[in-house]
């Protein structure tokens, strides 16, 4: 875009944000303590008792809408949340369910996956939502299984029986109890469980619930060996949520009406979505698409009815919205209009990406929308940062939140994060091992990843993400390789080519790249592409090549030394594979998982001499 130079000196919109303000203490041995020296301030024993009170407060007020099926939206107030989840409560209570197992959830987002959810917490049941993904997209079910097995669920969800069929047969559900949202095939009926007259009972078992209630079992995604079952209490929840009122003011201003599709099993969208919009007395409206060819028009649609007042989304999210925005001025004037900030988590915002946010904001409201971050885990409830002002620090994640104390210990030429706080998991579900390796001495979760103050001259500037301190490895020479910060680097000089890669290149003589391509950038540079072209279809495109080969190129031309410097590439067909762990529901790569997997493709990257059909940026000849 012609105006990206111009958005960059543009303002930032009015929004009220907190200001970076950070205690750092230097511990001596390379390392530092990092404390937020505005306190944290009192914290609700509970989600339920928010929910009451938002159902006093305003019960008329939309909470929950979905899709009906008919065009319209189904809709459920806070009254009526806070009515139906008492009666589901009761209902676990009369079938003899509590707090020793889990109800696991294997359904998407829905109005009855939020009643269940909120049901299961009045009377301290642990909830589980396990990723559909692994009933629908796997073939094998093994992490289902595994998931099952291991956590030990009284009762299993799904709102469908019908497309969850092949899934729970592989189950073994002797001794559970199997749910579905209308009592379909003879199943346990959610619709007659939220019709359940509540009792004094009830009432005795909330009297129970309080901070170290385990609320959920939230997985991991499972990247090495089977998911991990991380232990979220009440307190790790609505602290988080008090966290966030002092990074994001604005929340107390208005109400917050939010449009997405992060899954809930994931603690992006199903603590800090989900209890955002619950903690402030906001409005979900249930994104039924997902950044994914034939999905995303579902969200298109559903922005061009609903009118959020602040957008969270993933990278990969983004990179799909940036083009359909700059093809529809009505839509991006509706959606960035009177926005108040663009929030994004999970995987670092590609600098291409937020310049032309950035130009379309401008273009929308005369001033960039705000684009706020925060670095967190599934382990920490989940933010434990916040970033919101005004840098030009690509990968600045911010400094820590009212609460927490952050430790940053030196690990090789890293320095690795750890937290420690009232939103820190106690640990693993039925796993002391697991959870004893989480931990330092001190009681600081490893959270992995590494990061490096902006300006070690003043701490205030925020920390910039470093890469994973288990990604990283050495090139034969002893360099070290920053995978995660390379990894980024090489998507922006290639935009709009990659929507991820994999960089290999451990124990040899330099780097390579496995490229997974992005279709709708690859369509950007090839408008003639048929409408069903395969991603083989795709990468034989000479213009796709040579968008990639010179994107790399002007990388290494601006980046020379042997630990930045991309030696060859090749761009792969075959998407990611959930069941071998090499992505995420949300479409995240796990490194490791691809260089084991595709091992073939790493030696044949660094094959002396080159396979032709490769990039080769090497200068030598082949």
């Amino acid at each position: 875009m012609d105006d990206i130079a111009a958005a960059a000196k543009a303002p930032f919109a009015a929004t009220a944000l907190a200001p970076p303000t950070v205690e750092a203490e230097a511990t001596g041995d390379g390392g530092w303590l990092l404390r937020q020296p505005v306190p944290l301030g009192a914290v609700p024993d509970h989600l339920i008792g928010v929910l009451r009170d938002r159902a006093a407060g305003a019960p008329e007020r939309i909470f929950l809408a979905e899709r009906d099926g008919a065009g319209g939206w189904r809709t459920l107030d806070y009254r009526t949340a806070a009515a139906k989840s008492a009666a589901i409560g009761q209902a676990l209570i009369d079938r003899g369910h509590g707090p020793d197992r889990p109800v696991a959830i294997l359904s998407d987002n829905s109005i009855d996956f939020g009643l269940l959810q909120l049901g299961c917490m009045h009377v301290s049941v642990p909830v589980m939502p396990v990723s559909p993904a692994y009933s629908l997209m796997s073939r094998d079910f093994a992490k289902l299984k595994g998931v099952i097995a291991h956590h030990d669920p009284s009762a299993v969800f799904v709102d469908d029986p019908g497309p969850f069929a092949a899934a729970l047969e592989a189950l073994d559900l002797d001794g559970r109890m199997l749910l579905t949202s209308d009592g379909a095939d003879g199943t346990e009926s959610l619709a007659e469980w939220a019709e359940t007259p509540a009792t004094d009972a009830l009432e005795a078992r909330l009297a129970g619930v309080g901070p170290d209630t385990v609320a959920k079992i939230l997985l991991t995604s499972g990247s090495t060996g089977l998911p991990k079952g991380v232990i979220n209490t009440q307190r790790m929840l609505c602290a988080n949520q008090v966290q966030t009122i002092h990074a994001y003011p604005f929340l107390l201003e208005r109400p917050p009406v939010i449009c997405d599709w992060l899954p809930w099993n994931h603690t992006f969208g199903g603590n800090f979505c989900f209890n955002m919009t619950l903690f402030h007395g906001g409005t979900f409206w249930l994104d039924e698409g997902k950044p994914a060819p034939g999905l995303f028009e579902k969200t298109l649609a559903n922005l061009r009815q609903v009118k959020p007042t602040l957008y969270l989304n993933v990278p990969r999210g983004y990179d799909v919205l940036v083009r359909a925005l700059e093809a529809d001025a009505g839509l991006r004037d509706r959606l960035l209009g009177d926005l108040d900030v663009l929030f994004f988590a999970g995987a670092a915002l590609p600098q291409s990406l937020r310049e032309k946010l950035d130009a379309l904001s401008v273009a929308a409201r005369g001033a960039r929308t705000p684009i706020v971050t925060s670095l967190g885990s599934t382990e920490t409830a989940p933010a434990g940062t916040y970033m919101t002002w005004d840098s030009d620090a690509w990968g600045n994640i911010g400094v820590p939140l009212p609460g927490v104390e952050m430790k940053l210990a030196p690990n090789g030429d890293k320095l690795e994060a750890r937290f420690r706080g009232p939103t820190v998991s106690p640990g693993y579900w039925g796993s002391p091992d697991l959870t004893a390796k989480a931990f330092d001495a001190d009681g600081y979760f490893r959270i992995g990843d590494a990061v490096k103050f902006l300006d070690p001259g003043d701490p205030a500037q925020g920390l910039v993400f470093d890469g994973r301190v288990t990604e990283n490895f050495k090139l034969l020479s002893g360099t070290w390789v920053a995978v995660g910060t390379l990894r980024l680097a090489v998507i922006s000089a290639a935009a709009p080519v990659l929507q991820d890669a994999a960089i290999t290149g451990h124990d040899r003589d330099e780097i390579g790249l496995i490229g997974f391509p992005s279709l709708p950038g690859c369509r950007a540079l090839c408008p003639d592409l048929a409408d069903d072209a395969t991603l083989a279809d795709v990468i034989a495109r000479p213009e796709i090549r040579e968008r990639l080969r010179a994107g790399l190129a002007q990388h290494n031309a601006e980046n020379r030394g042997s630990s930045t410097r991309i030696a060859r590439a090749l761009l792969t067909a075959e998407p990611p594979a959930i069941d071998a762990g090499e992505i995420t529901d949300k479409g995240y790569i796990n490194q490791r998982a691809v260089l084991a997997r595709r091992a073939a493709e790493v030696d044949r990257l660094h094959a002396d001499p080159p396979d032709p059909d490769l990039i080769d940026l090497t200068g030598r000849p082949t």
